[in-house]
């Protein structure tokens, strides 16, 4: 569907804005009959409440979606495109052992072409189903199923990031996925040149990027991260991004916090991406961190590393869902944001089993409710907003282009009818609302975030085109 100068109305929620989490709330917007103009150019043109739209787009056709909810579209800064079919797999254990018997045999499945682009159909059809209208993806071992991963979000017209995963070194199950070194250097770069900004040619208003993807530091050797880094300097003002595993699981001894330490001889995880990798943390090549580089978890991070992550911009891809399913623990919310590190939310599947990207903000909000002493808070409903929104635009380094509605953005929204999910519809007509209006307006943000599920998303729009899903099989 082609991009049209168009008004819908319904109730609107977004953040607008730039502000830091702990802001969020005084950014909070909530127009409960709210009207979003959108262009031919699929860029927005004004929003605010219906009675008051400008005489200029009085005349304009009207999408009517009272009743229901708009919403800025999902941004999930952490999914792992090979493992679409690997969600609740059983019979793994903790991170590494997950790997070795669940993950490493279901990636190795797409060797096959056929299989890889049905695949990535399906992956790409989930995605709008949830309506995530953005996504770093963590990539195939297989060029050939990183092509048409790339193929189908291209034709269904969303935003995609993404990498090959790239692994030089690992134990005996993952060794179909293993390349050379210089095998490995050479798959990424021919991937940037043929996927990066592909549409456009301009990293700032592309739908298609790339990313260097290694797997995480146990996948790859010192001289891969030379190469990476050197790799990396070349394509860094480019927007390529970069994309990996940080201090997910810290079981003593054999978790693989302690397993990257002893490889390296290094003295945090973080310094393995940050140039830091021979041992003693000495120097051995580029820092890959940066504004558009974005680590996964952090459940563990010592001071030095989040005041580093802090430093080069580097933002956290959250995955509370993945991290109760794999027994990681949980990443302490204040401690991350008090260093003043970015923390977006990532579905991580398929450690993680939830697609929409309100259900992992509803693990979210109960992971850090149940932190112990006064490491535990209540996080309110903007937070929770922002997080899966405009903090993964931030993420993705984006955020002038979409995350919330201010005028010049592209429109990238959901429509959500919540009569076509009757549990969410009768939460929002019949629970208890408060007299004070910013109470209401926090119970009715908090119980549509809470309750969403995929049947009650209508519509999906990238620069204000709505999303059509590839066929099913």
């Amino acid at each position: 569907m082609t991009p049209s100068s168009r008004v819908y109305r319904g109730h609107i929620f977004h953040i607008a804005g730039s502000p830091t989490v702990a802001d969020a709330r005084r950014h909070l917007v909530s127009l409960p009959d709210g009207a979003l103009v959108t262009t031919d150019a699929g860029r927005i043109a004004w929003v605010g409440s219906f009675v008051d739209l400008p005489a200029v787009y009085v005349a304009l056709p009207v999408t009517d979606n009272r009743g229901g909810f708009i919403l800025p579209g999902f941004v999930d800064t952490h999914l792992h495109f090979p493992q679409t079919y690997s969600t609740d797999a059983y019979g793994g254990g903790q991170l590494l052992e997950w790997l070795d018997n669940c993950v490493f045999p279901a990636e190795a499945r797409l060797h096959d072409p056929a299989f890889g682009e049905q695949i990535a159909r399906d992956f790409t059809r989930r995605r709008i189903a949830a309506g995530t209208t953005s996504a770093l993806v963590f990539g195939s071992a297989f060029p050939h199923a990183q092509d048409a991963l790339f193929e189908e979000s291209q034709r269904a017209g969303l935003r995609l990031v993404s990498g090959r995963g790239i692994q030089t070194v690992g134990s005996e199950p993952s060794q179909a996925l293993l390349t050379s070194e210089a095998a490995a250097l050479e798959l990424a770069t021919d991937e940037i040149a043929r996927w990066h900004a592909v549409d456009t040619g301009d990293p700032a208003t592309a739908l298609l990027q790339v990313a260097v993807v290694p797997r995480f530091s146990l996948s790859v050797t010192p001289t891969t991260l030379v190469g990476l880094g050197e790799l990396y300097d070349e394509v860094r003002g480019q927007g390529v991004y970069f994309h990996s595993h940080l201090n997910e699981n810290n079981r003593p001894g054999t978790g693989e916090i302690d397993a990257v330490k002893s490889v390296y001889q290094v003295d945090t995880y973080l310094d393995t991406y940050d140039g830091r990798f021979l041992p003693g943390s000495a120097r051995g090549g580029s820092s890959l961190l940066g504004r558009r580089s974005i680590l996964a978890h952090a459940v563990h991070c010592e001071d030095s590393e989040l005041a580093r992550l802090a430093e080069t911009g580097t933002s956290v891809a959250h995955c509370p869902t993945s991290q109760q399913f794999l027994g990681s623990g949980t990443m302490p919310w204040l401690r991350t944001t008090s260093f003043g590190v970015n923390v977006a939310i990532g579905s991580d599947i398929g450690a993680g089993d939830e697609w929409l990207i309100s259900r992992v903000l509803n693990d979210c909000f109960k992971v850090h409710l149940s932190e112990p002493g006064e490491a535990g808070l209540s996080l309110d409903p903007a937070v929770l907003l922002f997080t899966g929104t405009l903090a993964g635009a931030r993420a993705l380094d984006m955020e002038d282009r979409f995350g919330n509605f201010d005028v010049g953005k592209d429109a990238d929204f959901l429509l959500i009818e919540p009569d076509r999910w009757e549990p969410l519809a009768t939460v929002l007509e019949r629970g208890i609302r408060a007299d004070d209006e910013e109470m209401a307006t926090d119970q009715t943000l908090f119980a549509l975030l809470l309750a969403l599920r995929q049947p009650a998303i209508a519509g999906v729009f990238v620069r204000g085109r709505r999303v059509l899903a590839p066929a099913g099989r």
